[in-house]
């Protein structure tokens, strides 16, 4: 936590491990409070994560607490984006539980506040979490997303994520369907193009 305290003040996103946050029940309390906020107000605005209402406090803590607690068990990276020591953005990737998948991981959700968009805020997320990936071993990282959700799937694709699959009409908000697309990023050694 301490870089993002360093930078402060700047106007400049700070990416940080959010493992720092755990050492403060005082910390994580006021984060899982920011974040609540951030996902209930993008879902309110029909952002795509996985929620058709708003999630609730206990719903957001609850989440958050099934991320960390993966994190400690090494199947699992978060990272936070800050400006000016306020939360603007989250991500993570979980570890796929079933035993034939274990070296893989999804990239569940990156959430930036409304205010902070078009600020470079989910690219650094998402590539602060492909590296965490990388250094955790995982070797496919996937992810899928809501087929009209044009900016994040171009944000994907121009970080090497590619296209697998497609669902049409599968997401269902009220009477509205959307495609849910599947992407993957594949990070195993022999499989990246060499530079």
């Amino acid at each position: 936590m301490n870089t993002a305290m360093t930078r402060s003040g700047t106007g400049e996103p700070v990416i940080l491990d959010a493992t720092g946050l755990t050492s403060d029940p005082d910390l994580w309390a006021r984060f899982a409070e920011s974040a609540h906020q951030i996902l209930a107000d993008l879902v309110r605005g029909g952002a795509a994560l996985g929620w058709v209402e708003p999630p609730s406090p206990v719903e957001v803590a609850e989440f958050l607490d099934h991320v960390l607690s993966s994190v400690h068990a090494g199947d699992a990276a978060l990272r936070v984006a800050y400006v000016d020591r306020r939360l603007v953005g989250l991500g993570y990737w979980l570890r796929y539980a079933r035993p034939t998948h274990r070296p893989h991981a999804d990239l569940e959700k990156i959430a930036v506040d409304a205010s902070a968009h078009g600020r470079g805020i989910g690219r650094a997320l998402t590539a602060g979490l492909i590296a965490d990936a990388g250094r955790a071993g995982i070797e496919v990282l996937t992810l899928d997303a809501r087929g009209d959700n044009s900016n994040a799937l171009h944000l994907y694709r121009s970080l090497g994520f590619s296209e697998y699959g497609r669902l049409p009409d599968f997401v269902a908000v009220g009477t509205r369907r959307f495609d849910k697309v599947f992407y993957m990023l594949d990070l195993r050694p022999e499989r990246r193009p060499h530079a």
